[in-house]
């Protein structure tokens, strides 16, 4: 038997969408409007925070930087799906896949951590409400918000260069919607157990210390509520956190789901399905969440909105 070809392909084929014409109208259309909508609620929360004073605090600083996050995360993937929904080459090159592998990874863990700074800061804000403001002054709070970008740099160069130095020679059709780690182990003809490794160890240091970072934050939260007297002010205090905790179980959930798995219990249409959900999905939620769940935002919102309509008028 001749030994396989080990090299690598020039180009990879996407097929983690239906072949069904149907159903290709219906996922352009699903994608599309999610993407949509995820631009403009993150780019409306961003301006919303800049415009308004009141909202000039580290609380709102860290979700106006995690909305950047959900916008770039989304645009990392989101084009890139609605060109192969209806294109009939639906390959992508070397480079491209690993510009997209690297950003979505360095955005990935950036919304992992961030998420943990900003449980640390309702820890500080609820349980040291006295040293809030000398705590997270402005220096600190940048600290806060690059540290984020820099473990994702770190963490994605790593796991990219070893992804790569790989033999792909099984298959250049890859059954997933984009470039992602783990549906390209499944691509080498060599054994990928330092990958998996790797990936497993990175997953477990970040994702997991920024779970439980947050949970702890939270066990301080909650006891310090509930130390409150009255209902009405423990209502208050635990309103300011429900957002979070809902975006927090949200993407947690998702992400530990694909990275915290061993291979055997991997199947193609859930990877897709849960790949969806946290570089889809979640950056459309993420800014409906914060608004629903917080006055302050959308009466700002609803000033905007009237101040829209009475130039409206006065044109008309």
């Amino acid at each position: 038997m001749d030994p396989p070809n080990i090299t690598s392909p020039d180009m990879f084929i996407l097929l983690g969408l239906s072949d069904s014409p149907h159903l290709q109208v219906i996922c352009f259309l699903m994608f599309l409007v999610m993407y949509i909508i995820t631009l403009a609620g993150n780019l409306l929360l961003i301006i919303v925070v800049k415009i308004n004073p009141a909202l000039q605090t580290p609380m709102y600083f860290f979700l106006s930087n995690l909305s950047f996050i959900d916008i770039f995360f989304s645009s990392t993937i989101v084009p890139k799906i609605l060109i192969n929904t209806i294109a009939e080459d639906k390959s992508i090159s070397v480079g491209g896949c690993v510009s997209q592998m690297f950003c979505y990874l360095v955005c990935g863990v950036a919304e992992c951590i961030l998420l943990a700074v900003m449980a640390y800061d309702r820890f500080v804000a609820i349980c040291r409400p006295l040293h809030y403001s000398s705590i997270m002054n402005m220096r600190f709070q940048i600290i806060l918000a690059l540290i984020p970008w820099m473990v994702g740099f770190v963490n994605s160069s790593i796991q990219v260069c070893i992804t790569w130095r790989l033999p792909f020679c099984r298959t250049h059709h890859v059954n997933h919607l984009f470039c992602e780690v783990p549906p390209f182990l499944r691509l080498s003809c060599k054994d990928p157990w330092l990958n998996e490794i790797a990936m497993y160890v990175a997953a477990g240091i970040i994702v997991l210390f920024s779970f439980l970072l947050t949970l702890i934050s939270y066990v301080y939260i909650i006891s310090t509520i509930a130390r409150i007297r009255s209902s009405h002010g423990r209502h208050a205090v635990f309103s300011t956190c429900t957002s979070h905790l809902t975006v927090v179980t949200l993407y947690y959930g998702t992400i530990m789901s694909i990275y915290l798995q061993p291979p055997s219990s991997h199947s193609l249409e859930t990877d897709n399905i849960v790949s969806v959900l946290y570089t889809v999905v979640t950056p459309m939620l993420n800014p409906i969440i914060y608004s629903i769940r917080n006055k302050e935002v959308k009466n700002c919102i609803m000033n905007i909105k009237n101040r829209a309509n009475f130039f409206k008028n006065i044109l008309m």
